[in-house]
């Protein structure tokens, strides 16, 4: 949703940009390519690999960009590093790179064979395996439920946890094997097409990195680090991420702290999707920080 994230910053003029994930550089390029001339971006994302990527993409603009391996949570504290106070647009993009996705030993998807890892940081000791091979049945129902919305949570819980007591889990293709042997026959026919470990998966995914933790924390810093008349637009990829966003800007907006820019979400369009499929369910909302 390169476009509307344009649009919605309002760029010209803008002077200070942070990009709270910077993936491959797309969104930082085009807010560097549309702001100030002498703007200068604050470039964040947890994994180094997508950081390396990313300062070749905008070598052009070498001596404007600054990144920085942090969570887009510690945002203000990286600010408070490098002596910044306030920045005048920010974006954050919620959604897995390709770039992690794609790769097997990430253990992110279950399309290919390999690692339970999921950790978008590397340095990071959590991983996927250690919460499938460890946790209680009871509570790893609960995880795979209120991070996956996964109505079949004890049904998969409970075959994971009988599958470990004979070996370790430790592959992204044996866990989807468990999976949709849970599942009732009736229900994988009526998926429409989603595949029966996707929530789960996502669920794993969801508690490794702590990512709604770490998005309640940005979102409340959110008035903190704009300028007045700054503006911050984010991209979510699921329900928990946009209810989160959405509350969160609607509280802002009762406390005199924002106004809204989107009454509803805007959503990729039919080229977009597309091109990218991934991008179907991709929701973006804005804010900005009134006078």
């Amino acid at each position: 949703m390169l476009r509307q994230v344009v649009e919605m910053l309002d760029l010209p003029g803008k002077k200070m940009l942070m990009d709270c994930t910077t993936g491959l550089g797309g969104h930082a390029q085009a807010m560097l390519e549309q702001a100030s001339q002498d703007a200068k971006l604050i470039a964040l994302d947890l994994d180094e690999s997508n950081l390396r990527l990313a300062k070749d993409r905008l070598a052009n603009f070498a001596t404007r960009a600054r990144f920085f391996q942090a969570n887009f949570a510690d945002a203000k504290e990286v600010l408070d590093e490098i002596g910044v106070d306030k920045v005048d647009a920010l974006v954050a993009d919620l959604g897995v790179a390709s770039t992690q996705i794609d790769v097997a030993e990430r253990g992110l998807s279950f399309m290919a064979q390999g690692p339970l890892d999921m950790r978008l940081d590397q340095s990071q000791e959590i991983t996927a395996a250690k919460l499938v091979n460890t946790l209680g049945q009871e509570e790893l129902a609960d995880l795979i439920y209120e991070y996956g919305e996964e109505r079949y949570s004890r049904r998969i819980a409970r075959a994971i946890v009988n599958a470990r007591q004979d070996h370790t889990i430790a592959t992204t293709q044996e866990l989807a094997q468990l999976i949709i042997a849970a599942y009732p026959g009736a229900a994988k026919m009526t998926r429409r097409g989603v595949h029966p470990a996707t929530r789960t998966f996502q669920a794993l995914r969801i508690a490794v990195n702590r990512e709604l933790e770490n998005l309640e924390r940005l979102l409340k810093i959110l008035p903190e680090i704009l300028a007045v008349g700054g503006r911050a637009a984010i991209i979510s990829f699921h329900s928990l991420e946009d209810r989160l966003v959405k509350h969160a800007f609607a509280d802002m907006v009762v406390a005199g702290k924002a106004r809204l820019l989107t009454k509803k979400p805007l959503v990729p369009d039919e080229m977009e999707i597309n091109e990218n499929p991934r991008s179907r369910s991709a929701k973006l909302r804005g804010i900005e920080i009134p006078n």
